[in-house]
């Protein structure tokens, strides 16, 4: 029982070769790929903003965000929609794989190894049979100015 309560949920998914993870918990739904209603303005890494139902939610690839080579969406592709503190966003993946319980003790710093991803994006990294899983830290994948920006995109 006490082993559970140690334990923290991430949804995994890819970027190209790699594979991420996030808090679970600050995920509220997955969805298909949709054609979205693209801004002018808006840093590169914003593709645009979807109405979910009735909310106007702004839509972040993390490719962009993450300096990876960009890829064209295909049917795998999904966005997922997050809350993060008092905003909702959604974050292009090239796929969804599965949860993944993580004991808190299992979570390794992250080497900057000059990776191209800021590594204050992720809160660390975690070992599986298969290889590593990259845990994305989404309070961390937009800065205050950045979340200026969405606030106002979400107010319209």
């Amino acid at each position: 029982m006490s082993d559970h309560i140690k334990r923290q949920e991430f949804l995994t998914f890819t970027l190209g070769e790699e594979d991420y993870g996030i808090d679970i918990l600050k995920v509220k739904e997955i969805r298909g790929w949709e054609k979205i209603r693209e801004l002018h303005n808006t840093p590169d890494f914003i593709k645009g903003v979807l109405d979910l139902r009735g909310s106007i939610i702004p839509i972040i690839d993390l490719r962009v965000r993450f300096s990876l080579k960009s890829f064209d969406y295909i049917s795998t592709t999904v966005i997922i929609v997050l809350s993060v503190g008092e905003h909702m966003m959604g974050i292009v993946v090239d796929a969804v794989s599965d949860v993944l319980a993580v004991k808190k003790d299992e979570i390794k710093k992250t080497p900057s190894l000059g990776s191209k991803i800021n590594t204050d994006y992720l809160l660390g990294m975690v070992t599986r049979d298969d290889g590593m899983v990259m845990l994305v830290n989404s309070e961390k994948l937009l800065d205050t100015e950045e979340f200026e920006v969405l606030s106002d995109i979400e107010s319209g």
